[in-house]
């Protein structure tokens, strides 16, 4: 009994035993003959081409191969070069090729080595994959996982795949890698030799390439073309020109267009094949641009550039020239300037007039103070270091004047503005408001050329009745779903890292299959998704900025107002602070084009200046592109006013002059003309009178004044002859309310700093003061101490001791002014 339950203890443990071996065989089985879900493991290099799938550059692999991402078809050329040459029964048979194997038997027992494998393309395919040592063991394994491979993949995708991962020579991988390093163009273009030749070169590229065996190479091509002749794939005078082609000499190197572009997608989007919405040929034409004036502005040591072209309808960067001379790395020439944060100077000043006439803070021509500043030591200056008292807010805009700018900034807000800034598009106000202050308009913050260019781009959509989107660098697709407009706050590389196969990040494809056999079923022709964003412009005001933008002077010297062939561009320069910095921008109802102009590492150099360097780039480029027509003026967004002629503000009731002109509806809410104001005079115009000088007996008439204030008028009438200056009152007659005198420096509570001599001791301030009548005396005082007496030009020099102190002036006529100071 004990030894039938031993026996039988025994007997189920070697079955236990037996199944247990069964199933690691089985799994070994599985583990050896299934194949991988990933087929191909390899690092590819980085591939972007234009638009129209022309190449712009590469990045190589990281394991320094030449091996572009797959491709999903093979041109029929090399499809039917490679199949005659390597596998001539590859459409009929599973994946082996019982016929080739006999034959390579018999072949290599005759001549006692192996000259041949009797491997098909599919088991070459599996090979390539594995990267196992050949012996028998290992072709049987590839025998069986050639049949696996025929079963998952069709024909067209096994060849694929064998076109992306075959070698041809050096370190050179793939198709579409050796058309280009060796031909110059794509796989597509190949001529009937050239497909010959990279069909015979993976049969051995160890011994056989450009620089060894050309001979040997030579004939195997011209073998192959005999055959696809007697075969009827090609016909006579095919033939005869495809053996009459030479052989390539040696490796070309690869295209470098917007070569910064590139290394953007390679850090982005390292290994895809990516299509850019770039157009090629607007591309090399705007680099030979950049190029021909850069060999001029190195000589003023202006050693870097940028520019880029956005075409408005489809919000797509059709030019992106990050910098110049990209080989040269002793001049910073590498760093990406479209995307690098560069002080602003004044080209934020239409966003800033745009905003405050959409609110009603201001009319087009309204007027602002252009009079000396002095904010606590904010000394803003304009460029030419003048003051014309007042000025159009237009005028202001087309001359780039920094003083108004700064009133208006004031006068609306920090705050706000820099809100809208960010709403707007620029993503480097990475600091709260108080930190830029009032410099914020003119250069005391930074922007990229990519920010800016796109919120001019967003204008001018806006202002054709186009969607508000983000912008791009790869062709948009219009046909998908619009995106939720709560999807504004995005990163920047899910609008740039579309590949060309729509491959995710991982590999896969919109068809569930590896990233090494994926078929165009999961391409997106079109490009990434369009992106909608909040609309923030309003395309009356946006008309209003255009109208006052294409007014600024050009860098011609003929006035293009006057040459009826010449488009309309609206344009804006900006110059930062200590000449380091020149911007040019410019909009046309097609185009945005941005250029900048200046030293990477914020070297400063007196030329450097928007107008005259950036501004001519600028315009040269949009020589290049197709014109124009100008914006249509949006009829529907305006109401109409009567405006005063000589203050822009609306007609108040004691304007004589005024015209009726188109505004944005919030424009009513301005405040109506506050310069106009009656007055009486004397019959000769010589002297003012109150009404009750009339019952004395005296003639006076009634006329309506143009007044600005006294600091406005000083400087306003040296460039304004007809401006006319408010006559005194007549003796007995009156005595004026209206203040005649200003400061000008410094203004009301204002904190004074004490200069320093170089000897270490307090300097003096010089104080100054604008008077109607420049002729009169006016007598200064300190804290009711009498200092001295100016005529002509009001402006005293003291030294003040530190601490509170009131300055009070007294002209001639007793009219009196005080202004209160802290000395610091």
């Amino acid at each position: 009994m004990k030894n039938e339950k031993l026996n039988f203890f025994l007997k189920h443990k070697r079955l236990r035993r037996r199944a247990i071996r069964r199933t690691i065989a089985l799994l070994l089985v599985i583990y050896l003959f299934c194949l991988p879900r990933k087929l191909f493991d390899a690092p590819y290099a980085t591939v972007v081409a234009d638009r129209h799938g022309e190449l712009l550059g590469a990045r190589i692999a990281a394991d320094g191969q030449w091996r572009f991402p797959p491709c999903d078809t093979v041109p029929e050329k090399f499809r039917h070069c490679i199949v005659a040459f390597e596998d001539r029964y590859f459409d009929y048979h599973f994946g082996v090729n019982p016929l080739a194997i006999v034959r390579a038997f018999k072949q290599n027992i005759a001549e006692r080595r192996i000259v041949s494998g009797g491997s098909t393309l599919t088991m070459q395919t599996i090979r390539l994959s594995r990267g196992e040592r050949r012996t028998i063991g290992e072709k049987v394994v590839e025998a069986i996982l050639a049949t696996r491979l025929e079963c998952r993949y069709s024909k067209s995708e096994i060849l694929a795949m064998y076109a992306s991962h075959a070698p041809f020579g050096g370190n050179v991988i793939g198709l579409d890698a050796a058309a280009w390093r060796y031909f110059g163009h794509s796989s597509n273009q190949l001529s009937w030799a050239e497909a010959a030749t990279l069909a015979v070169l993976p049969n051995a590229p160890s011994m056989i390439h450009l620089a060894k065996n050309r001979p040997v190479l030579l004939a195997k091509r011209n073998r192959l073309l005999r055959y696809l002749y007697k075969n009827g794939d090609i016909d006579e005078i095919d033939y005869d020109l495809a053996i009459s082609e030479n052989l390539p000499s040696e490796p070309l190197p690869l295209p470098q267009i917007a070569p910064h572009l590139v290394t953007y997608f390679y850090k982005q989007n390292e290994g895809k094949n990516i299509v850019s919405s770039l157009d090629k040929n607007i591309q090399l034409q705007v680099e030979s641009i950049l190029d021909r004036w850069h060999s001029s502005f190195v000589r003023s040591d202006i050693r870097n550039m940028a520019a880029i072209v956005i075409d408005v309808h489809t919000n797509e960067v059709a030019a992106y020239c990050g910098n110049v001379q990209f080989e040269d790395r002793k001049s910073s020439n590498q760093v990406d300037i479209i995307r690098a944060p560069r002080s602003t100077g004044s080209i934020l000043k239409p966003f800033l007039y745009y905003i405050a006439l959409q609110e009603g803070q201001l009319l087009p021509n309204t007027l602002l103070p252009d009079i000396p500043l002095n904010i606590n030591g904010f000394v803003p200056q304009n460029f030419n270091m003048q003051y014309d008292g007042a000025v159009p807010a237009s005028r202001a805009i087309s001359r780039s004047l920094n003083i108004p700018s700064v009133y208006l900034l004031r006068e609306y807000g920090v705050p706000k503005f820099h809100d809208f800034l960010k709403r707007a598009g620029i993503t480097t106000l990475t600091k709260a408001p108080s930190h830029y202050g009032l410099s914020l308009i003119l250069g005391g913050a930074e922007a990229t050329l990519w920010d800016v260019s796109f919120i001019y781009s967003d204008m001018a959509r806006t202002l054709q009745n186009m969607p508000r989107i983000k912008g791009s660098v790869v062709p948009l697709d219009f046909s998908s779903p619009a995106m939720s407009l709560s999807s504004a706050n995005f990163s920047e590389e899910s609008s740039i890292g579309r590949n060309a196969s729509g491959r995710d990040a991982s590999g896969g494809n919109a068809s569930g299959r590896d990233a090494s056999g994926g078929n165009a079923s999961g391409r997106n022709a079109s490009g990434g998704k369009v992106e909608y964003l909040p609309q923030i412009f309003s395309s009356g005001a946006v008309w209003q900025v255009f109208d006052a933008m294409k007014e600024v002077n050009r860098p011609e010297e003929i006035d293009w107002r006057f040459i009826p062939s010449m488009q309309k561009i609206a344009w804006k320069t900006g110059t930062s602070y200590g000449f380091r910095d020149a911007w040019a921008v410019g909009v046309t109802s097609r185009y945005v084009v941005g250029a900048w102009v200046g030293n990477a590492n914020g070297e400063g150099k007196p030329e450097l200046v928007g107008g005259r360097t950036a501004g001519p780039v600028m315009f040269d480029i949009f020589n290049i592109l197709p014109p124009a027509p100008w914006f249509i003026r949006p009829e529907s967004e305006f109401v109409e006013a009567m405006i005063c002629r000589q203050s822009g503000h609306l007609k108040g009731r004691y304007c004589d002059e005024a015209d009726t002109m188109p505004i944005v509806p919030n424009g009513m809410r301005t405040e109506a003309c506050p310069y106009h104001t009656p007055v009486n005079m004397s019959v000769d115009g010589r002297f003012r009178a109150y009404e009750n000088c009339i019952e004395a007996g005296r003639q006076i008439i009634r006329q309506n004044w143009f007044v600005l204030p006294p600091v406005w008028e000083w400087y306003y009438k040296q460039h304004h002859p007809d401006y006319k200056v408010l006559p005194p009152f007549m003796a007995g007659c009156g005595e004026d309310t209206h203040s005649p005198m200003a400061f000008i420096y410094p203004q009301s509570n204002a904190i004074v700093y004490l200069p320093k001599q170089l000897d270490g001791s307090d300097g003096e301030i010089t104080f100054e003061l604008a008077h109607s009548n420049s002729h009169t005396a006016i007598f200064w005082h300190i804290d009711s101490e009498y200092l001295g007496t100016t005529r002509d030009f009001h402006k005293y020099t003291f030294r003040p001791s530190r601490g509170k102190h009131s300055i009070t002036v007294v002209d001639n006529e007793g009219n009196t002014l005080s202004v209160g100071i802290t000395v610091e």
